[in-house]
């Protein structure tokens, strides 16, 4: 039996009050009170766990940026030109006027794998000097 199922039955069936039900089950009683309105509003489907995917992404780069950055990436490498996301960004500026960050750029690329990680994880910020 879930934890849900076992938190709405003891409030509901047995008539235990939210606050000793969520201390029994180590949770909050805000949490157990809101799995009891979830439970009497929508009934067996208060059970199931919900989804955390957010409703809508404001921020999201749109699919043909996302598709400008590659085909650009692709088009300096092939040209023998520095394709970084500094330079992809200055691209799309002056070309397309879009504004998006070296970090979105950076991230889009390595999420299609157009860059490779170096092995090893991240290269050293320290300088060492032959003495």
């Amino acid at each position: 039996m879930s934890k849900r199922r076992l938190v709405i039955t003891a409030v509901v069936v047995e008539g235990r009050t939210h606050a000793e039900v969520a201390a029994e089950y180590g949770m909050s009683r805000s949490w157990v009170t809101k799995l009891v309105a979830r439970y009497r509003a929508e009934g067996d489907a208060a059970f199931q766990p919900r989804s955390r995917r957010p409703r809508s992404s404001p921020t999201r780069v749109p699919d043909v940026v996302n598709g400008q950055i590659v085909n650009l990436r692709e088009r300096l490498v092939a040209d023998g030109l520095d394709a970084g996301p500094v330079t992809i960004q200055w691209h799309l500026k002056q070309r397309h006027q879009i504004e998006v960050s070296v970090s979105t750029i950076r991230r889009k690329a390595l999420s299609v794998r157009v860059y490779r990680r170096v092995a090893g994880g991240h290269r050293s910020r320290h300088f060492r000097r032959n003495c």
